[in-house]
């Protein structure tokens, strides 16, 4: 394991721990408490899964398959289930070799969400990473309506070192769209990323928003893989859900960005979206540096949430 990743799921560990006070202690009370597998036992670990915002269909998915395990197993302790949740927990989550395309071809990611959540900072880290894989990146500045939102883009391009097209306050994000396609093009970029509005309190005019550069890009560049990533912040739990359930109504969602996973208790929100929507989690971020924006991965999740070693883990 790189040191980076390393440096990483220590991060990821002590950014859960909220969370897991949240739902790990309650699991241990429950599988050293219970003398034997029965109906109080499932009803105890549903409540904790709830609470710990893991939602209501990803809990009834993981006790199903919790069942099943145990009867096709024949376990008879209650403490012999624990593996068995966390298993049940990781195979909720994981989002497949697939989620990574956009990397392998020449792509157009649009990276949606509203303002608070760290979308512009999420943007410009993705940029870096790029960059830092050797790919030739284009910033797209098609939020031009937050003050601020193209200075902000324009330090993480210097920083790394990408060419960003727009950032004028009150520009239309279609032509901004427009000449960001244009110059990937004359630059023969990998990735086209697009930092765009995120207003879900005038719902009609992203969704219309949303359709103009979708329609431009159809247009102008066909060939390119698409990716929308809608960027959420974990310490509004299930605020988050209800958040992502909006965005896909008003653009096909590939994926999910989530922030400040560092600071929450409703670090099981990950595990809800992925389930109750369909949409997988591809980057958790943990803090304010590039590092701390990393791939989603559901084993070293689910093993940084009951903080178990990454040997024990794999």
């Amino acid at each position: 394991m790189s040191e980076e990743k390393k440096g990483f799921f220590g991060r990821l560990v002590r950014g859960l721990s909220k969370t897991r006070a949240n739902i790990v202690a309650g699991f241990d009370s429950i599988f050293n408490g219970f003398s034997s597998i029965d109906e109080d036992f499932y009803e105890e670990i549903e409540e904790i899964l709830i609470m710990g915002d893991i939602g209501v269909s990803a809990t009834q998915k993981i006790l199903d398959s919790l069942r099943e395990k145990v009867k096709e197993q024949k376990i008879k302790e209650p403490s012999a289930c624990k593996e068995l949740l966390i298993h049940s927990i990781k195979e909720q989550m994981d989002v497949g070799e697939t989620a990574y395309r956009f990397e392998e071809e020449r792509s157009v990611v649009l990276v949606i969400g509203v303002n608070g959540v760290g979308k512009t900072t999420s943007v410009g880290k993705l940029a870096e990473k790029l960059k830092n894989q050797g790919k030739r990146v284009v910033l797209a500045a098609a939020d031009t309506f937050r003050a601020a939102a193209g200075e902000q883009l324009r330090e993480w391009a210097n920083r790394a070192g990408v060419d960003m097209i727009g950032g004028q306050e009150g520009a239309d994000p279609g032509a901004v769209v427009f000449d960001a396609v244009n110059a990937a093009r004359a630059r023969n970029a990998d990735v086209l990323l697009c930092d765009t509005a995120g207003r879900l309190h005038n719902k009609k005019n992203l969704m219309e928003e949303l359709k103009k550069i979708n329609r431009i890009l159809e247009k102008e560049y066909p060939d390119a893989f698409r990716e929308t990533l809608v960027v959420l912040d974990a310490t509004t739990g299930q605020n988050a859900l209800a958040q992502a359930r909006e965005f896909s109504q008003a653009a096909e969602i590939t994926g999910i960005i989530l922030t400040k996973m560092d600071g929450t208790a409703k670090g099981g929100i990950a595990v809800a979206i992925q389930s109750e929507l369909g949409i997988p989690v591809k980057y958790i971020g943990v803090g304010e540096t590039i590092e701390d924006l990393q791939k989603f991965n559901s084993q070293e999740f689910v093993n940084a949430l009951f903080d178990i070693s990454q040997q024990q883990g794999q």
